[in-house]
């Protein structure tokens, strides 16, 4: 099995959902591609979309809603050894 450890791409607050009465972007078991939606980083007031970085199938969501990541955090876990999304 292949994985993919993903990680914020800068320091911020992460949302797993588009708003906090909405289903979460991804959770285990969901099939992504690269431009999936996987969560919001949030600096400053202002929210930047988090795009999966490979396709597969999301095996552990690691970071939690509104926890603040800095810049290499781990955030999820993709198994890429299938066919993807």
């Amino acid at each position: 099995m292949s994985q993919l450890t993903q990680q914020a791409p800068f320091p911020g607050v992460f949302y797993c959902r588009p708003s906090p009465d909405s289903d979460p972007f991804v959770e285990p078991g969901s099939s992504v591609d690269a431009n999936t939606t996987i969560g919001l980083l949030e600096v400053m007031k202002q929210f930047v979309e988090v795009k999966a970085e490979a396709a597969g199938k999301v095996l552990e969501v690691l970071a939690g809603d509104e926890q603040l990541l800095e810049a290499g955090d781990d955030i999820l876990v993709i198994d890429t050894s299938g066919e993807g999304a």
